[in-house]
This record gives C-alpha cells, structure tokens and sequence, in this order.
C-alpha cells in the first residue's frame, strides 16, 4: 500500500473548493495540471487514463483530478463549459488551457510547461525515448490522429485549415498533434511514414494521407466508413434517457439528495412500490425543461416534481411510471 501512494502520489483527486485551492498553494513551485472531467463522458475516463501514464513519467508535477458538475464553484470560476477541460497552472496562476480529448497535445503541454518547475531532469529525459518509438505512441494515442500546422482552434496553414474544416463538416472524431511546437516530430513523422507533407490523418495507427486523399475520400463517399464518428450531445442524452424504462436526472443520487426538490420526487416515486429508479448527472437543455428533477419515462419526458405531484394526486402516477399512459 505504502509503494502504490508513493508511486502515485502526485496524482489526487480535488472534490470541494477548498481542497483545490490547497493543493495549487501546496504545489505551487511546480505545474499543476488539472483535468475538469465527468463520470457519464468516456472521452473523459479514456483522458484519465492518460494522466495516470503522464503522473508516472512528471513526478514533479501534480495531477489533479475534478468532476465539473460536484465542485461548481471551480467550474464557473475558470469558465468551463465542456469535458475534458484541462487547466495549467504555475504559482498559483493559471498559464494554459486545454479543451477536448488531445492526448497528444496534452503530453506536449506537459513537457514543456513542466520544463521550467522542479521537473525539468525529469521531463527532460522524455524526448530521448527512441524516437520511433515515440512516433508509434503518438500516432496510436487515438483512433484518428491530426498531425497538423497549429491546433483545430487556430490552423497555422491552409491545408490544415481546410482538413479540419472536413473533420467538423462529417463528425469525425479526432485528436491533434502541432507538429511545430516539436522539430523532432516534423522531421521524424517524414520517414516514419514516408510522407513528405503536412497534414498527415491516421487511423488506428495506420496512415489515411495528407488533405488530397481525405478530400478523395469524401468525393467517393468512403469518409463515413474510414473515421471514427463522433457522438453529439444529442445522441448521448437520449441513451442516458432510454437506459432504463425509469430513469430520474436529479441533483445528487438516491442515497443522498443534493436539493429538496430531489429529495421530495424520490420519496413520492419510492412511496409507488417502484424500485428506485437509475439516477443519472449531466442532462442539460435536450429536453427543453430548465430545472431538475427530471423524470423520464421509456425515453419520454414526464416532468418534474409538480408534475409528478399532481399525477400522484390524482391516481395515475402508477400507470404513468408503467408506460400504460
């Protein structure tokens, strides 16, 4: 028990606004990277994972995890409006940002912001892994791989500008990778690949082309079935609704309520007979109705707790959690 803290102790999890603001004052000579995640986003588990590989070769850096939704006082301060969110921060400050699933450039952002704090024996040694080696790893750090001039947000030649454009226009999920902030990089992926020019897209490890061939593969209707599709907001929220024939989007869970709206919805739905029903966090504007608790049924939107009030009130709260109305 003793080595696994150890090994893993710059790697914590911050759950109140207190606990937060300790850890960046206690750190505060080093980087401090903090990941804004939720448990219903995969994106964001898969991100976790990252970190943990990332906190095992940084020791001088602290990683911290933070559930956007529990510790709100956080999420608003520094603006967050999507997970993953990753925040930098030096002294206290912050100094970078990162929105998205980027592994690539998140381990880029690391090693470098890292470079200047108390790490920087240790960050330094990372780049000297073979240089193939770390070319394979990049590549197969997601299921599709941008190697591009610039970020998504901001495109540093138009090439890059334009694969971006079709990635966004056909719903691929992707992660990026700028090659100029790493000369090695640029030059190595050249060879390894035996492609000359950027932009280079891979898909599970294996090169797809530069801008000419994604634009072929559009033409000939062969995108769709090359590139990981990604799954709207939309599309998510209506597996979260359709999980269980019952489910209730509220603040807090079953065990403990956050709110007394909540709390008074589970104690009419428990008083029905009905088991508890699944209880799900994140359900923001998809059904059009502003507050919480939300109860669905078989995928349909019942309401809230006036609304199930007044089906209790007048006998078809029973029938209504059955589906029959």
């Amino acid at each position: 028990r003793l080595v696994m803290s150890g090994s893993m102790a710059n790697l914590t999890d911050a759950t109140s606004l207190q606990q937060f603001e300790e850890l960046l004052k206690n750190n505060s000579k080093s980087l401090t990277v903090v990941h804004f995640h939720a448990a219903w986003a995969p994106q964001c588990s898969q991100m976790n994972d990252v970190m943990a590989e990332l906190a095992k070769e940084h020791k001088h850096t602290m990683f911290v995890k933070l559930e956007a939704e529990a510790v709100p006082e956080v999420s608003e301060k520094y603006e967050i409006t999507s997970v993953p969110t990753f925040l930098f921060f030096k002294g206290g400050e912050k100094i970078d940002r990162l929105d998205g699933a980027h592994a690539p450039e998140l381990t880029n952002k690391v090693q470098r912001l890292g470079s200047g704090g108390g790490g920087a024996a240790r960050a330094g040694d990372v780049p000297k892994e073979d240089l193939n080696e770390r070319l394979k790893r990049l590549i197969n750090a997601a299921p599709c791989m941008l190697f591009m001039k610039g970020s998504p947000q901001e495109p540093r030649c138009g090439f890059s500008r334009q694969i971006v454009q079709i990635l966004k226009d056909h719903d691929v999920q992707y992660s990026s990778f700028d090659i100029l902030s790493d000369e090695e990089v640029r030059q190595g992926l050249k060879t390894y690949s035996n492609w000359p020019t950027f932009p280079q897209v891979y898909v599970n490890g294996e090169l797809i082309g530069g801008l000419d061939i994604v634009k072929e593969l559009v033409e000939s209707g062969e995108l769709e079935n090359t590139f990981p599709k990604t799954v709207s907001l939309e599309s998510r929220l209506k597996t979260l609704i359709n999980k269980s024939p019952i489910m209730l989007f509220m603040k807090g869970n079953k065990e403990t309520a956050k709110c007394g709206f909540s709390r008074q919805i589970l104690e009419i739905m428990n008083s029905t007979g009905f088991d508890s029903p699944q209880v799900r966090q994140g359900l923001k504007t998809y059904s059009n109705w502003p507050t919480f608790p939300q109860l669905y049924v078989k995928g349909d939107l019942i309401g809230g707790l006036d609304i199930v009030k007044e089906l209790k009130e007048n006998g078809e709260l029973t029938s209504v959690l059955k589906g029959e109305n």
